[in-house]
């Protein structure tokens, strides 16, 4: 069956029709609507290669397919989900939070596929070695608004840490703290001991509060989002 390609760029806007006079859908949003990722990161997905529609390779980001279509991310067929998926996971410490994990470690959206039988998918992450609250769903488009820096959504943790914060620290990061180049700046932070802190952040960089806290040479024994 033919693949529907069509050229792609970063300038093209959503209020572009979702579905085609023939019924097809861009590939991106199929694969989102069938629990794989967001629509953004089905984006990356696709690019990389690792995609086939009826056993063709495809990386152009126009392509677009229909329920008739064979559709396969890493060798594994999809389908898009009618029924919506949103789990929050209280994610224990020692799992990562990705699909796939090239060391082998444990992957936290494993611990629901006993229960769910969806592909259900994080969104946002915690690191390897933090605990808390994360959200899990197959709905793309959800995952995507969620996602997105407009959405302002605040988030919650909750910092242990093995020595005595600086008295400073809270009102540093809170005016905006630059570590190697990267600038990180929290909502608000309030020291509750002298080994424990609660932080909100809106926008979060990968790993922020660790590289704040490891700049000042103080180790974090426990990162909780609540």
């Amino acid at each position: 069956m033919p693949v529907n390609q069509e050229n792609s760029n970063d300038s093209e806007k959503e209020t572009m029709p979702v579905q085609s006079a023939d019924g097809k859908i861009r590939l991106q949003l199929y694969m989102a609507r069938s629990g794989v990722a967001s629509r953004r990161a089905s984006e990356s997905i696709i690019t990389s290669g690792r995609v086939t529609v009826n056993g063709v390779t495809v990386t152009e980001l126009g392509t677009k397919v229909s329920p008739a279509d064979c559709v396969c991310v890493d060798g594994k067929e999809i389908h898009a989900e009618e029924e919506k998926r949103y789990v929050l996971l209280n994610k224990p410490s020692g799992y990562v939070c990705s699909l796939a994990d090239e060391h082998g470690r444990p992957i936290a959206a494993d611990i629901l596929k006993e229960k769910y039988s969806e592909r259900l998918y994080n969104v946002g992450r915690l690191d390897m070695f933090s605990s808390g609250l994360i959200i899990f769903t197959n709905d793309g488009e959800f995952a995507a608004t969620l996602s997105h820096p407009s959405a302002e959504l605040e988030k919650e943790y909750i910092v242990d840490t093995s020595l005595p914060i600086p008295r400073n620290l809270a009102q540093e990061f809170t005016d905006g703290v630059r570590v190697d180049n990267v600038f990180y700046k929290c909502q608000t932070a309030e020291e509750l001991n002298s080994h424990r802190m609660r932080i909100v952040l809106v926008e979060g960089k990968n790993r922020e509060i660790r590289r704040v806290f490891e700049s000042k040479e103080i180790g974090i024994k426990h990162l909780m989002a609540e």
